[in-house]
C-alpha cells in the first residue's frame, strides 16, 4: 500500500521555528516502526511497534518553506521536525492518503472507519 503525508505550511516554517528535516533516501529502507491500535484494548490505545534505528544528526536535511508550501512525504521516508525555540509560531495543516486499488487496509492501522465513516473518502 503506498501513502503520502500531505503537509501545508500555513505560515512560514524555518529553522528557527521548528521546520520540517528528512533522510535523503530512507523510503528505500521500509518501515521500522508502525503506530498502531493497542491489540488489548488498553489504554493507551494507539501504540508503537517496532523500532527506528539510530540515525545520525547528521544525515537529517532541513527543509524550510514559505507559508502556502505544500510538502508530500513520501510514507515510508524517515522524517521530524524540530522544537519551535523562536517567539514566532509555525501553524501548518496536514493529512494523508492512501492509495487503495488492490492493496488491503490493516486492522492495526491506528486510523479505521467507524459506523459514522464506514469507508473512507475517495478522493477521484
Amino acid at each position: 500500500m503506498n501513502i503520502a503525508g500531505l503537509w501545508i505550511a500555513l505560515e512560514d516554517a524555518t529553522l528557527e521555528n521548528g521546520c520540517l528535516h528528512f533522510v535523503p533516501g530512507s523510503h528505500t529502507e521500509g518501515v521500522a516502526k508502525r503506530f498502531i491500535r493497542n491489540p488489548n484494548g488498553d489504554s493507551p490505545s494507539m501504540i508503537f511497534v517496532g523500532s527506528m534505528p539510530e540515525v545520525s544528526s547528521e544525515k537529517f536535511v532541513a527543509a524550510p518553506v514559505k507559508r502556502g508550501s505544500l510538502v508530500v512525504i513520501h510514507g515510508e521516508v524517515v522524517h521530524r521536525s524540530e522544537a519551535n525555540r523562536s517567539k514566532e509560531s509555525r501553524n501548518i495543516y496536514t493529512f494523508h492518503v492512501i492509495e487503495t486499488d488492490g492493496s488491503a487496509y490493516s486492522k492495526e492501522n491506528w486510523l479505521q472507519p467507524t459506523a459514522e465513516m464506514p469507508h473512507f473518502p475517495l478522493l477521484y
